[in-house]
């Protein structure tokens, strides 16, 4: 849904509130008309565009199918307004209609702000489905970030004598909750109740074999598994390197526990990048939203004082060198231009390291040819613009000597910025450190310090040209 269209749907749901507001049975009418063909993810979106109390209205006029999938889709705030202020037992059965692994999710959510809330949900859930009730607190019961939060046991699953006709029976007979049909997991019982996982095979094997066939002849043997304490980021990553639609799960005891289907996987990767680039700036959302003002001042406050320690390097090197800014005032002009720009080159090279860091496609160990590509691409870039900039400031000051001194400043300061870029994420990797916390300020800090440097010992030196 473009801009414009979500602007559309919140007028046309402001409306309905509006003009119905004291005929219920009117208003639903109306509500189905104006979401008629709706996602129910940008009615999620339109509804963070309303007051709570508005949202609230939308949400309860809509049919229980339909609010479970916006509620899986809601952010948070709004996510936790309507647990708390819709009518008393409807979530429970919200949730109900949810994959448990999305119930999961949503209960959790509800946990961080008020624990208390989020059992009498499970509580509420489990006088209606026990099973159900079961699956989500066994689900909680692994670290939060973990593969065990993310699986689903609702698969297709055969034993190893089956053949590709029981293969193809069991797909036809999947229960509707069943996500992900194109894989059939080819199980042998352990006692118990418990099963090990023999092989998978997929959709397209069973297609283009005979009936008869024993599926232990067509199945890939010993796939690719995580255990339910895999971090989340690494099972994302398995299924995107190896294109997988789906991830099988053991358990501690290596019985098979469930899935990760590929949805909950972008999910997974979408929420990574976000979390990075907000760190990469200096500002976690998540922790922004989790903790108090106070918490997060003392989060994000020693990473501030030490940018700041850097930068008065970079005051002590301007101090230094006030006299060649005496002399030539205009030089004074283009700091800020040269400062700005080379901030963002490395800037960007810094979320192109810590991405590839976070998605496995950077390692630590290759820090030389990451460095050295970025430098090659670099100096291209920076030659580019120390030549448009150098131009622009010889013709200002109407002296070519001030443009080379301009354009050579932006030059090796746009350089020093990317190798920056690319070099303090991995070695802040590999202290230790959370590579996208540290790399936005120390590398903007830093780039400030060599470049005016840089640039103002290059005016010196031509500095008896400049006047």
């Amino acid at each position: 849904m473009s801009a414009e269209e979500r602007v559309e749907l919140v007028q046309r749901l402001s409306v309905v509130l509006r003009d119905h507001a004291a005929d219920e049975p009117v208003r639903g009418d109306a509500l189905v008309v104006a979401l008629h063909g709706v996602h129910p993810a940008d009615i999620a979106e339109a509804m963070t565009h309303l007051a709570d109390a508005d949202a609230l209205s939308v949400f309860s006029m809509l049919d229980n199918a339909r609010a479970a999938e916006v509620l899986d889709e809601l952010d948070t705030e709004t996510q936790r307004y309507l647990l708390d202020h819709d009518v008393p037992g409807r979530i429970a059965g919200l949730l109900d209609l949810l994959p448990m692994d999305d119930a999961a999710r949503v209960v959790a959510e509800a946990a961080e702000n008020d624990p208390e809330r989020a059992e009498e949900l499970l509580d509420e859930l489990e006088a209606r489905a026990p099973a159900d009730a079961a699956e989500v607190r066994e689900l909680l019961s692994y670290e939060e970030k973990t593969a065990g939060r993310l699986m689903t046991d609702k698969y297709v699953r055969v034993s190893a004598t089956a053949t590709v006709d029981d293969a193809f029976a069991a797909i036809r007979t999947a229960a509707e909750d069943v996500e992900m049909l194109s894989t059939v997991y080819v199980t042998s019982p352990r006692g118990g109740g418990e099963e090990s996982l023999v092989g998978v095979v997929g959709l397209r094997e069973l297609v283009r074999s005979e009936p008869s066939r024993p599926v232990r002849e067509i199945m890939l043997p010993e796939p690719i598994t995580v255990t339910v304490d895999t971090d989340r980021e690494k099972a994302a990553n398995l299924i995107s390197k190896y294109d997988l639609n789906a991830l099988p799960v053991l358990d501690r005891q290596g019985n098979l526990a469930g899935i990760i289907t590929v949805d909950d996987v972008v999910d997974v990767l979408v929420e990574s990048f976000n979390e990075d680039y907000m760190k990469l700036v200096g500002s976690d959302a998540e922790e922004m939203e989790r903790r108090s003002p106070i918490q997060v001042a003392r989060l994000r406050l020693p990473w501030l004082l030490g940018t700041m320690a850097i930068e008065l390097m970079a005051g002590v090197v301007i101090s230094r060198y006030d006299w060649v800014l005496r002399e030539v005032i205009l030089l004074a002009s283009f700091m800020p231009v040269i400062s700005a720009i080379s901030g963002n080159v490395g800037l960007q090279a810094a979320a192109i390291i810590v991405r590839g860091l976070d998605t496995g496609h950077v390692s630590v160990s290759q820090m030389s040819r990451a460095v050295r590509k970025e430098a090659q691409t670099a100096l291209l870039m920076a030659v580019a613009c120390g030549v448009v900039l150098g131009g622009i400031g010889a013709l200002w000051a109407r002296h070519f000597t001030f443009g080379i001194v301009i354009g050579g400043a932006m030059t090796c300061s746009m350089l020093t910025a990317s190798i920056m870029g690319t070099v303090i994420p991995m070695l802040s990797k590999r202290a230790g450190f959370d590579p996208a916390t540290t790399a936005g300020p120390f590398e903007t800090a830093f780039q400030d310090v060599i470049g005016f440097a840089v640039f103002l010992w290059l005016a010196s030196l031509l500095l008896p040209w400049l006047k």
